[in-house]
């Protein structure tokens, strides 16, 4: 048994890497599937489709490294996370579908939330911000609108989970109903200084606490897949949301240490040791992993739309084929929008705005503007962004020397190189851009035994290509005035 599965389940795809205890990858298998919209703001997934791309990615990848399930020394999990689903504790089966984390249709109970004056309670207890991205208002919206639900909830019979204790649950066939101190942090129900969930929190949300997983380390016994799987009894070791585990694959183990992905959304996470660090720019405080019962912190900022506006230029504008076509773009045009901006904010605008409401805007176009200039303007707001959370890191205290960047985006070299421009910062991209299925297959092999410690596993990160910050100041400025005034037209 010398192999680690690391089942990464995302937004728009589930994906299994099959690594060896070194960390090569050996084998990988991925499916898309789509989301659907039933109103403005509403955003949702079939679980069982969920479910069924898991287990036929898992099974495809096992048959491409030529392995069985004998071969599997564990099972690690990453997931999307704030995704709510609640399931028949008998059955597995989902009474709604899952209401997906980039969903706003709880944006009103959100502001009844804080016009209560909640917000700093939940801040203190939680670390977060209120909004509809998190998985408290989601499942109270469950509780209050399908009449089932409250029901059965009452009467012991629902679980509630995000999609770690939703996978879970199946692969254990319904032996488990767990989650890990990451996934809790995300739900706005979860006390991070006491790692317990908060009674007043649910009460407020009028949540059984029953319907809640048990809460677990990020290396720990999550369970057993069944046999019925993957053709063996295998353990699942190690889990986390998919942000937390993008930090451990990219080494930032240490305090101070910064990561960027860029996958549906973008999610930038400042490693911050033991310490709860309190924003004062309305970035979240969140749980980076739990090891032996000792949390480890972050400080994160969240964009909602970064891969998923490129998704939105080639499958509703039809303006590319694929995502590889904007750096194409981009270079074609020098980089140039011609004062064009697009703000993508098409389920709100996460950190530091917190803009529920705001909705996306292409602006500053004229007659002479072309495809290319709209490509390069989607691209460029995914840096903008950024920057605007660097500099609120900055601002909080953080002490940036680099920024290590992964996900489906930063193969993009125009890219790479205009986030060094705009953010001021030395970007590093690893040999390894796929660093979330790589942690879930880090703490895997940690609660296997294979290493001693998270700084073990470190040393298997290494740098691809860095890339060094070369506009001029000026030029920096006029480019953020610009995208600081869309962003105001946009809320």
């Amino acid at each position: 048994m010398s192999h680690i599965m690391a089942i990464d389940q995302g937004t728009s795809s589930s994906r299994v890497i099959i690594f060896d205890l070194q960390g090569r990858e050996i084998s990988v298998a991925q499916y898309e599937f789509d989301m659907s919209f039933p109103a403005d703001g509403w955003v949702e997934q079939d679980p069982e489709v969920i479910w069924q791309t898991t287990l036929r990615a898992g099974r495809d990848a096992l048959r491409k490294a030529g392995l069985e399930g004998v071969d599997i020394a564990a099972i690690g999990i990453t997931n999307q996370r704030e995704t709510t689903l609640v399931w028949d504790r008998q059955t597995g089966q989902c009474l709604h579908n899952a209401i997906v984390w980039q969903d706003r249709r709880t944006s009103q109970r959100c502001e009844n939330m804080r016009a209560d004056g909640m917000q700093p309670f939940v801040t203190r207890t939680t670390g977060l911000v209120i909004d509809p991205y998190f998985s408290g208002s989601k499942l109270s919206w469950l509780l209050n609108e399908v009449p089932e639900v409250a029901r059965r909830a009452v009467s012991g019979e629902l679980c509630f989970g995000t999609v770690d204790s939703y996978l879970i649950w199946r692969l254990s066939k319904g032996q488990k109903h767990v989650t890990d101190a990451s996934n809790a942090s995300r739900t706005m129900l979860f006390d991070i200084g006491s790692q317990s969930w908060n009674t007043e929190l649910c009460e407020y949300f009028a949540v059984p606490q029953h319907v809640l997983p048990e809460v677990l380390d990020s290396a720990a016994e999550f369970g057993i897949a069944d046999p019925e799987w993957f053709g063996a009894a295998i353990p699942i070791l190690g889990v986390a949301g998919d942000q937390q585990a993008a930090l451990i694959g990219q080494a930032c183990v240490q305090s101070g240490m910064a990561k960027s992905t860029y996958g549906t959304g973008c999610f930038a996470m400042l490693n911050t040791g033991d310490e709860q660090l309190v924003s004062t720019q309305q970035l979240l405080t969140t749980v980076a992993y739990r090891i032996d019962g000792q949390a480890t912190y972050a400080l994160e900022g969240s964009i909602f739309s970064a891969g998923i506006a490129v998704k939105w230029l080639r499958d509703q504008l039809g303006l590319v084929v694929d995502a590889k076509d904007t750096e194409l773009a981009a270079r074609r045009v020098a980089g140039d929008t011609g004062g064009v901006y697009l703000v993508p904010a098409f389920t709100g605008l996460g950190a530091p705005h917190w803009a529920a409401q705001a909705r996306a805007l292409l602006t500053g176009m004229t007659l002479d503007t072309g495809r290319d200039q709209i490509i390069t303007a989607t691209l460029a707001s995914v840096a903008y962004q950024s920057a605007e959370l660097v500099a609120a890191m900055r601002a909080d205290g953080a002490d940036l020397h680099n920024l290590r960047v992964d996900g489906g985006m930063v193969g993009n070299d125009w890219l790479c190189q205009f986030l060094a421009d705009v953010c001021n910062l030395p970007i590093e991209r690893p040999r390894y851009t796929e660093t979330t299925a790589l942690g879930a297959a880090v703490l895997a092999a940690l609660g296997a035994g294979e290493f001693a410690n998270l700084g073990a596993a470190a040393a298997m990160w290494g740098l691809e290509q860095d890339f060094l910050p070369i506009m001029s100041d000026d030029n920096r400025e006029r480019l953020m005035q610009g995208w600081h005034k869309a962003v105001q037209r946009a809320l």
